[in-house]
């Protein structure tokens, strides 16, 4: 099972990425474009929303508290990237927090926002075609021309533990478990940790264009179980109504209309996002995976570094 991107939250959590690590330098290169569409495309469903991080000093060392510990800081290397970012005074925190940020991030409606960029690809000649691959080369027989492709790009998520010809053993999934509920908190909201247990989150993201406001969440780390527990969404949504009472104007978590429960697993891989060239049966494959639980916000960086490593590898090609 792979992340159900159309339940996906997403929100740009500019800063998940630690400071001076390539994927920083991804995130940074794919915010003017969120902004962009978030300004000008708003049939994108991207949009954007204040944003307030709470943190607090007892989450250091724990899973959410290791995922979050750039976002949580005071003085992150986002603060210049992102519109009207601030530190909170102590005053304005609420019972239990040690500090907090606030800034304009972006959400995005994924239900919208996927099928937009299929069909951007499509105003542009891709062809979009389905298959089954039990090896990476496989895929060169799969060129829409009948001839075997040039070069083979892998965007395989989880999938590449497994696949033929890459089996990269140190992916993993990271399970995250979301309520989808119809109530509007008219800010975004993320918490450094939790009492209930170190894997688990709490996010309130609303997304564009009437996609619903996302309650998360977990942070599990090896676990491919893809059924919601009922118990961890009860807990969702009660961590979200506690620290956002506005979510249901004060009548607690009774007066969540929800929309649907969902699980998905963020491809995770020990070392960090893969982004890399290397031949493999005599054809050239440029990996682009592990983008963990930070896919959308690395994305347009990523491709950058995706598309020199195509050219890269064509012109290797040329030569031989």
């Amino acid at each position: 099972m792979g992340w159900s991107q159309l339940f996906a939250v997403s929100t740009l959590l500019i800063g998940v990425a630690a400071k001076d690590s390539k994927a920083m330098q991804y995130e940074k290169d794919t915010w003017p474009e969120l902004a962009r569409l978030a300004t000008e495309s708003p049939e994108a469903g991207v949009h954007f929303r204040d944003t307030v991080i709470y943190n607090r000093e007892k989450d250091i060392g724990s899973v959410t508290g290791d995922w979050f510990a750039e976002l949580t800081k005071t003085d992150p290397w986002f603060k210049n990237t992102v519109p009207d970012f601030k530190v909170l005074p102590r005053e304005a925190l609420p019972a239990g927090m040690d500090s907090a940020t606030s800034f304009q991030s972006v959400c995005i409606n994924t239900a919208l926002y996927l099928p937009w960029l299929a069909s951007q690809c499509l105003k542009n000649g891709v062809l979009i075609k389905r298959g089954i691959l039990m090896h990476i080369t496989d895929a060169v027989k799969l060129h829409h021309s009948g001839n075997k492709a040039d070069l083979i790009l892998n965007c395989t998520g989880l999938s590449s533990a497994n696949l033929g010809g890459v089996e990269d053993k140190t992916v993993f999934p990271a399970r995250g478990q979301i309520v989808l509920v119809r109530n509007e908190p008219g800010v975004m909201l993320d918490v450094s940790g939790t009492d209930d247990g170190e894997d688990e989150a709490t996010y309130i993201m609303q997304r564009a264009a009437g996609g619903g406001t996302v309650l998360g969440g977990s942070f599990q780390k090896g676990v491919w179980e893809s059924q919601p527990d009922p118990n961890l969404a009860m807990r969702i949504m009660k961590r979200s109504v506690d620290i956002c009472p506005a979510l249901t104007n004060g009548k607690g978590v009774e007066a969540l209309s929800v929309v649907r429960h969902a699980v998905g697993l963020r491809p995770l891989r020990t070392d960090g996002i893969r982004l890399a060239k290397e031949r493999i049966g005599g054809i050239w494959v440029v990996h682009s995976y592990g983008h963990a639980g930070y896919g959308y916000q690395t994305s347009y960086g990523s491709a950058q570094v995706a598309v020199k490593l195509v050219d890269e590898a064509l012109a290797l090609r040329a030569r031989l």
